[in-house]
C-alpha cells in the first residue's frame, strides 16, 4: 500500500486478515472541511478510526471515510464512497455506498457467470482467456489485421 492511500493519520486505519485493496482506494480518517470553520470554533476537529474486517475486498478507487467499520466478508464496489458502517457479509456500491446484496447472493450470481479459470494464473490464464474470447490482438493491445 502506498502513502497516498491514507489521510494524515494512517495509524488510525486497521486491517483484518485476508483484505484485498484495489488500486486507488483511499482511507480518509478526518474531515478536512472543519478547517474553514475554525475562525468560529478554534478547536473544531473531527477525526475517527477506520476498521476493515477479515475477508474484505475494496474495489478500484473506493473512498472510505472517517469512523467507518467494514464488516467481515464484505465487498466494496469500485468507486464507492463509504460514509457509514458496512454490515458483515454485505456487498455495497455507489455514492454514497448502499447495500446491494449479501455476499452469498453475490457468490451465486458470480458462479452462474464464472469462466472456471480462478485457479489459473499468469500465462496459462491469459492463454485461456484469449481462447475464450478469440482474441486477435497483438500483445500490446493493437488490433491485428
Amino acid at each position: 500500500m502506498t502513502r497516498d492511500m491514507f489521510g494524515s493519520e494512517p495509524w488510525l486505519v486497521t486491517f483484518g486478515d485476508n483484505v484485498y485493496v484495489a488500486a486507488g482506494v483511499q482511507f480518509i480518517t478526518h474531515d478536512g472541511a472543519t478547517i474553514v470553520l475554525r475562525k468560529r470554533v478554534p478547536d473544531l476537529e473531527w477525526t475517527a478510526p477506520i476498521t476493515i474486517g477479515n475477508d474484505v475486498f475494496l474495489g478500484l478507487r473506493a473512498l472510505i471515510l472517517p469512523g467507518v467499520r467494514i464488516g467481515d466478508g464484505s465487498i466494496v464496489g469500485a468507486g464507492a464512497v463509504v460514509t457509514r458502517d458496512v454490515p458483515d457479509n454485505s456487498v455495497v456500491g455507489g455514492s454514497p455506498a448502499r447495500r446491494i446484496s449479501s455476499t452469498d447472493e453475490y457468490l451465486e450470481k458470480m458462479k452462474a457467470k464464472s469462466l472456471g479459470l480462478g485457479h489459473l494464473s499468469g500465462a496459462e490464464k491469459d492463454a485461456r482467456l484469449r481462447e475464450l474470447f478469440d482474441d486477435n490482438r497483438s500483445d500490446d493491445g493493437r488490433q491485428e489485421g
